[in-house]
């Protein structure tokens, strides 16, 4: 098979108001609600990060070929669009493989974890459509990173050490227990140095978090 040279088939970057943008009516992708909010959600959080795709047609106004979740999304917004020198046969066929190609990629799981541990997100939807992607296992590991140890209370040792009755080098055992967070702080599971609380703070160790093993500890003495 002969090579054919690479074309360069942007005429120009225009950033045009939504409103005058023509939808296209041969759109196959249908968004649901999911999708929708973490779209918003990440326009919010970051902005249009990229053009949309469009085609000009002999009256000069611009038909999308990609981009209609975000245009329905900020119908009121100016918005950068590559206007393609494509003819109807050809939009037709980007608009067809466009995302399905995107589609086919795989994961590498590894780097996504790499990815997880640096991205932040406020938003809900986001955070859902990560947890989706990434596994729900994969997705928890990512969300403990935000929890800082808090400064000791060096000034109120004796006194916590007096009142819940502990000592350097003492070992608590805690009984397995294999269950969801929100299962596990109704069980009200107590703080193996001072008998607070799951999703309670300690007046000494601070924020209680569980420490899951499957094989033993050997505690410092």
């Amino acid at each position: 098979m002969v090579e054919r040279e690479i074309r360069d088939r942007i005429k120009e970057l225009r950033r045009v108001k939504a409103s005058e943008l023509v939808p296209n009516p041969k759109n196959w992708r249908r968004h649901p609600k999911e999708q929708s909010a973490a779209m918003r959600g990440l326009l919010n959080e970051i902005g249009y990060a990229g053009a949309l795709l469009a085609r000009e047609l002999p009256d000069g106004k611009l038909q999308l070929i990609d981009g209609h979740l975000r245009l329905n999304t900020t119908p009121k917004a100016t918005v950068p669009v590559l206007v393609l020198d494509v003819t109807e046969a050809e939009a037709d066929k980007i608009l067809l493989t466009f995302d399905p190609i995107s589609a086919m990629a795989q994961a590498d799981q590894a780097q996504m974890e790499v990815l997880l541990a640096t991205v932040r997100t406020e938003d809900k939807a986001i955070a859902a459509m990560l947890e989706r992607v990434a596994g729900e296992s994969a997705w928890q590991v990512a969300e403990q990173r935000e929890i800082v140890d808090p400064p000791a209370q060096i000034d109120k040792a004796a006194e916590l050490q007096a009142k819940w009755a502990t000592a350097p080098g003492q070992a608590w055992q805690i009984r397995p227990y294999i269950g969801s967070y929100a299962e596990i702080a109704a069980t009200k599971t107590p703080c193996g140095g001072c008998g607070a609380t799951v999703g309670r703070n300690c007046e000494w160790c601070g924020p209680i978090r569980l420490m899951v093993s499957t094989t033993p500890l050997k505690m410092p003495t």
